[in-house]
């Protein structure tokens, strides 16, 4: 079987719901089509070597995993160099087709795969599906990333528990959602609890991202609750605003961390609300003020569920789409599925930079749906500013507005 014409999937990044559908959906139309299917084990970390860890996928397999969560596939963010690469793998196994699954560095990295094979005058195709719970590869006209409405949905049902958990106790939880870069989810699962206090780093885009403006943010709102009437909530943050402070904010903030081989600290070792938190504490008792607050951490929990119907049916599409544009001869392209069922590529050529990597994709802050609902965070504004001088001296400090340098 090993000179019968192959196709080779591989996932790489971390785990998002769909990539089972995904990846059953591509090996029942190629087996159907007569090819191979080969299932590469931990990404890109063997495909270079002597000995290439990869399994053949059947039929029966697909049809058993299809609608499960996590990855049959293992998985490894291991990114090969430029001279690390050969056609080995490729030319031994007859390799037509590099289908890859993940984010922005999964496909930068089968881009440059597929510009080294063309140079080598080996002709295989090369397409990617959009994998990342983060919702920031970009793709146009807003269409997601596969995992994200499954991992919100998820979020949304603990984000829920946390805050009739804040309300039954009287206290307030500092929440941290995962968003490497980006604070789609963040905002997601924010906006669906009504939280009253919603951080991404989108929105410090007129102003630099401190902690003391973060932690400002937080006490913004649990000083406006009070005025309410009301003694509980509930702040997210994404961790996407780790991407954005200076190394001298990190290292001078208090906090003990480990740091790597270049003397960077290790912020996946710690959990960055229980980082928001300490520093919030920290600043209320040194404001004399009581409110209570707790950390809680939503990230993990989010990526191997099994997927919601809406990611089921989007994830098979995009899987049979792999199909119809490897049929069409298409190549160094995302697979796309609009919201009309419609089977689009988009070229990596079209949203990479000149290096050959994908700019991720943000949340438009300066958007007037965005600034709108910002209006709807809970924080001290004018009209409270005498009122809110029971708890703090200089309540125009803790005017968002003031914080983001934003009219609004």
């Amino acid at each position: 079987m090993e000179n019968s014409k192959s196709i080779v999937i591989l996932c790489a990044g971390g785990p998002a719901p769909g990539i089972n559908t995904v990846i059953a959906t591509v090996t029942k139309r190629f087996l159907s089509d007569g090819f191979r299917v080969l299932g590469l084990n931990y990404g890109y970390k063997t495909l270079f070597t002597a000995k290439q860890d990869f399994i053949e996928l059947t039929y029966d397999l697909a049809d058993r995993i299809f609608d499960k969560g996590g990855s049959y596939l293992k998985m490894s963010r291991y990114k090969p160099k430029n001279e690390e690469f050969n056609s080995d793998f490729f030319e031994k196994q007859n390799v037509k087709l590099l289908v890859t699954i993940g984010g922005d560095d999964t496909a930068s990295t089968a881009n440059r795969i597929s510009n080294f094979l063309a140079e080598k005058n080996i002709k295989i195709q090369n397409i990617h599906v959009p994998k990342t719970i983060d919702n920031d590869l970009p793709l146009p006209d807003n269409i997601p990333t596969f995992g994200y409405h499954t991992a919100k949905n998820e979020g949304v049902r603990i984000g829920k528990t946390i805050l009739e958990d804040a309300r039954t106790s009287d206290g307030w939880f500092v929440v941290s959602a995962m968003g490497r870069e980006a604070g789609h989810l963040a905002i997601g699962i924010g906006l669906a609890c009504h939280y009253p206090m919603i951080i991404i780093p989108e929105m410090f885009f007129n102003t630099e991202i401190t902690f003391d403006k973060i932690i400002k943010m937080i006490i913004s709102s649990m000083i406006k609750r009070e005025l309410m009437g009301i003694n509980y909530g509930v702040a997210i943050i994404s961790e996407g605003v780790f991407h954005y402070l200076s190394s001298s904010e990190i290292n001078n903030c208090g906090i003990t961390f480990t740091y790597d081989e270049h003397g960077h600290p290790e912020l996946g070792n710690v959990s960055k609300a229980h980082i928001f938190n300490v520093l919030l504490q920290l600043e209320l008792k040194k404001l004399k003020l009581k409110f209570r607050s707790r950390p809680e951490e939503v990230g993990y929990e989010l990526r191997c569920i099994e997927p919601i119907a809406y990611d089921l049916k989007y994830c098979t599409n995009l899987g049979s789409g792999v199909k119809h544009l490897f049929d069409r001869g298409e190549s160094q392209c995302i697979v796309l599925s609009t919201a009309n069922d419609e089977i689009k590529p988009l070229y990596m050529k079209d949203i990479a930079n000149e290096k050959g990597v994908i700019v991720p994709r943000l949340v438009d802050a300066k958007s007037e749906r965005f600034l709108l609902t910002l209006r709807s965070f809970e924080y001290i504004a004018l009209a409270d500013y005498a009122a809110a001088k029971r708890f703090v001296p200089n309540p125009e400090i803790y005017d968002l507005k003031n914080i983001l340098n934003l009219n609004i």
